[in-house]
Formats: structure tokens, sequence, C-alpha cells
């Protein structure tokens, strides 16, 4: 029987964790194959940098492109805020961005969608253990199947704890990758 299946990415998680570069087509191709059904919707959240860039631009525009031409993902991008700091070293303030609300915004996607009742099974790809609360309460109270996907080394075990499957990208990045 098939399950009517969403899938949920974190941006940041997918570049820091990867093993290099990948083709995010192919990656819905097998994981759709491994679930045994297309995606009823695909997100993808991440951070952006409020400076222009024409090539992230371009990636985010395809992402959202249909297929063959892309994977036909809804994009949510959060602008970066600046976490200011000061050198514990020479005592100089400076800057850094850091990404600000992509979390909040997986799981408010998570619990908002699950409460509609537009799933049955949820694939994420995130590492974060703080997504903890929000996947325990849909598998818990809401009975969503939840499937975590990512790689060895960076999926926290809180969140392994509540998938009904846990996909590993390790293993088959031969097929992922660019």
């Amino acid at each position: 029987m098939n399950k009517q299946t969403i899938w949920i990415i974190d941006g940041a998680y997918m570049m820091k964790a990867s093993l290099g570069k990948f083709d995010y087509l192919k990656l819905k191709r097998e994981l759709e194959r491994i679930c045994g059904d297309t995606f009823y919707e695909s997100y993808f959240l991440n951070s952006v940098s409020n400076i222009p860039d024409g090539y992230q631009d371009a990636f985010y525009a395809w992402l959202k492109a249909a297929p063959p031409r892309g994977p036909k993902m809804r994009v949510q991008l959060y602008a970066l805020k600046d976490m200011h700091l000061t050198c514990p070293h020479c005592g100089q303030p400076f800057d850094r961005p850091v990404q600000k609300g992509v979390d909040v915004g997986i799981a408010t996607l998570i619990l908002k969608l699950a409460i509609q009742n537009q799933y049955e099974r949820l694939v994420l790809a995130a590492g974060d253990g703080d997504f903890e609360d929000a996947i325990s309460y849909v598998k818990s109270e809401l009975h969503k199947e939840i499937w975590i996907c990512g790689f060895y080394e960076s999926v926290s075990v809180d969140l392994q704890s509540y998938a009904d499957n846990v996909v590993w990208f390790d293993d088959w990045w031969d097929v992922i990758k660019r």
C-alpha cells in the first residue's frame, strides 16, 4: 500500500554533512525508489546571505524546477543573521553570520503538515537532535511514520531512536554523487 509521503530537507545539514557534491534530483529519485512511491511534496529549507549571488539563485530556481530538469521542491529561505562576538584573544568585536529560523521552520512544517494530515510518512533529511520534540509528537500522538535520512557521522541518536527507518546516504553515495 502506498503512503502519502513528504520529504523535508535541512539544506545546511546536507551541505555540511555531505561526503562531497551530489545531485538532489538523483537523491530524490533514489529515496522515492526506496519508499516505493513518489513524494506528495518535497521541501528544502535553508538560510541565505543578503548579498546577491547568481549561482545560489540559479541553484534554488533549479530545485523548484520539475523533472526531468529539476527535483521540484518547495524552497523556503531564511536570512542569515549577524551574531555579535568578541575575540577572546584580542578583545576585538566582530560579526559572524549564523543560520536563524531554519530549524524552527522545519519543526513548524513537520507539525503543521502532520496536524493537517498532509502525510502518513515523513522523510526528514536532517541530523539535528533539536527536532526530537516535533518528531516524537508526530510519531507518538499523531501516529505518523518517520524516516530519518542522513550521513553516518552526523545524525543525532535522539532522531534515530524515533525513526521507523534510518536511511544512510553513505550507502548509496555512488548513485547520488555528481
